[in-house]
């Protein structure tokens, strides 16, 4: 089990080197910086090629594949620590169109299924309460800080009923079921390095 748990934390170290690698010197407030950050949110192939939006809500630099990244938490006065308190996220067509209903308040209408990379995490929500971006000591039941993941926004949300809600497992699950933005996690490796307590057990 101790080498299991070595092998696990050398892969997470590897991996969080390999991102920290490219990072630019300079303010984490700059649009360097967050161009950097947003799109380092997907591989490569996605976010060297993606609209990011920065901080303000302006685009900062013009894609050419419809993807785009920005990130999903307000920006400290002096810029955010590390991408991961930023929350970034690279979405396509139909995720963007998600991502402004979610931030709204309002029903998502949307032209198909989207996805979503995550791979910095978020600062996590309730899996149950839409709304609850980045209340970790809020006291709620079934909160997840999350690490490395993508998503899959449905067109319907229905679709989504017979999946599982349970997101100890390491499984793909559904998070806010039954509400207008319910949608599949899909668990990358290193998921659980924010909140371990929950990641499976045997």
């Amino acid at each position: 089990m101790y080498k299991k748990l070595n092998l696990f934390s050398l892969l997470i170290i590897s991996i969080s080197i390999n991102l920290s690698a490219n990072e630019p010197y300079g303010s984490h407030a700059s649009e360097k910086w967050q161009i950097w950050a947003y799109t380092s949110a997907a591989p490569d192939f996605i976010g060297d090629f993606a609209t990011v939006i920065g901080a303000d809500g302006s685009v900062i630099r013009e894609g050419t594949n419809g993807w785009r990244c920005e990130a999903f938490m307000p920006m400290p006065e002096n810029g955010f620590k590390n991408p991961h308190d930023a929350a970034p996220a690279c979405s396509d067509k139909n995720s963007v169109a998600w991502a402004n209903a979610y931030k709204a308040g309002t029903i998502p209408e949307m032209e198909g299924d989207g996805w979503m990379w995550m791979i910095h995490g978020d600062l996590g929500v309730d899996n149950f309460t839409v709304g609850t971006d980045g209340q970790k000591d809020a006291g709620h039941m079934h909160y997840i800080e999350s690490g490395p993941h993508m998503m899959l926004m449905p067109k319907d949300p229905a679709s989504l009923d017979g999946q599982s809600t349970d997101y100890t497992t390491g499984a793909p699950y559904v998070m806010f079921k039954g509400s207008p933005y319910a949608h599949l996690m899909i668990p990358l490796v290193g998921y659980y390095s924010y909140q371990p307590e929950s990641s499976p057990k045997n």
